[in-house]
This record gives C-alpha cells, sequence and structure tokens, in this order.
C-alpha cells in the first residue's frame, strides 16, 4: 500500500519526478513484474490527474511515476463533462487520493480551435463542435484581460478548469473543505518537458 500523503507531498513527489524527466534521468519505479503482481487485487494510487488527451503529455512518463501510482482522466482540452466528474469523484471518494492536477499544454489544439472560432473560422462538425462550446468560456475571459496567444490562454483554462470542477463537485469541494485533498493547475511546456504549477485551491504549498 502506498504511504498516505498530504497534498503538497504529493505535488512535491510530482515535481521531483518531472525534474528527473527534464534532465534525462527518470529512474522509472514501480514498473516491474512484482510492482504489477502487488496491485491485482489492489490500487493506492496518491495522485489524480485530469488532463489533456494530446499524445505528447504521457502522464507516468512526464512525473516519472509507474503502475499504480496515478490516476488519470484525459480529454481533448481536459474538457470537463458527467463521465470525468464521475471519474475524478471516484478517485477522490472510493481511492482517497490527496491531490488533483488538471494538466494543459502549450499549442493545445482545441484550445488553438476555440480561439480561431471566436476569430471569425467555422465552428467545427460533429462532438469536436462540444469541445469547443466547453472551453469557451475560458478564452472569452482570457480575451476580456487582454490575452490573445494561445498559451495565455491554456494558463486560464486551466485555471478555469479547476476552479469549474471545485463548484461543480460537492464530494471534491467538501474533501478539500476537510483538508482531504488539493487541486493544483498545472502547464506543460513541450520543447523542455517541464510541470509548472500556476494554481491552487486546497492546502499545497509550492516550495
Amino acid at each position: 500500500m502506498t504511504e498516505s500523503l498530504t497534498p503538497t507531498e504529493a505535488w512535491h513527489r510530482l515535481r521531483e519526478g518531472n525534474e528527473r524527466f527534464v534532465r534525462g534521468e527518470s529512474s522509472h519505479p514501480n514498473q516491474d513484474a512484482s510492482r504489477r503482481t502487488s496491485l491485482v487485487n489492489t490500487q493506492h494510487p496518491f495522485a489524480l490527474l485530469f488532463g489533456c488527451s494530446d499524445s505528447r503529455l504521457a502522464a507516468e512518463i512526464i512525473f516519472d511515476l509507474g503502475l499504480g501510482d496515478m490516476f488519470v482522466v484525459r480529454t481533448a482540452g481536459q474538457v470537463i463533462d458527467d463521465a470525468v466528474l464521475g471519474s475524478l469523484e471516484f478517485g477522490i471518494a472510493d481511492l482517497g487520493i490527496p491531490l488533483i492536477i488538471i494538466l494543459g499544454h502549450d499549442s493545445c489544439g482545441a484550445v488553438t480551435a476555440t480561439r480561431d472560432v471566436l476569430d471569425g473560422a467555422t465552428m467545427p462538425a460533429g462532438f469536436r463542435r462540444d469541445l469547443v462550446e466547453r472551453i469557451m468560456p475560458s478564452v472569452l475571459a482570457a480575451k476580456r484581460d487582454g490575452v490573445t496567444d494561445v498559451n495565455s490562454m491554456v494558463v486560464e483554462h486551466v485555471k478555469q478548469t479547476a476552479t469549474r470542477l471545485v463548484e461543480t463537485s460537492r464530494i471534491i469541494a467538501a474533501a478539500i473543505d476537510a483538508g482531504e485533498t488539493a487541486v493544483i493547475g498545472v502547464t506543460y511546456r513541450l520543447a523542455d518537458g517541464e510541470a509548472e504549477l500556476v494554481s491552487g485551491i486546497g492546502m499545497v504549498q509550492q516550495g
């Protein structure tokens, strides 16, 4: 069983793993046969990541983690829907995970498409339209603040997503109020692999 961690301790472990990844010194923990066997009947992840589906954001790789360390939910543009909320609430209520990470990244295609629609491009067809509509409030908020570049809009979308999650889920909000979990916003730079903390709800210290 994974030892119990505070939200701050969980973030520090993630940050240390990302630093190893950036340096090219990943240790690839918990990826052997014995770890796989130990997880057959149980799991105790210490982090819950809700991030973009982009293929360049392989969650366990960029934080140098292994089997059973992280519970992962991903959608294009880290868009929240009922299935996402249920999955995240499962991680908090049933698995007792002390930290939720909202992970966005620079050059996000979904955020770019949303900005382009606001600038006059044609709305995407099919269910891609739903993605744009759900990201639209974040991009509008960024534009109201004078933000025009996509990467800054991604930061705003990460912050807005974290806030929306806490406002929508009573289970997650109650866990934060009880000091049992926290929600942080993190952005990932594709070029150098660094994950940067950009927002926090609950008791998480960066240092």
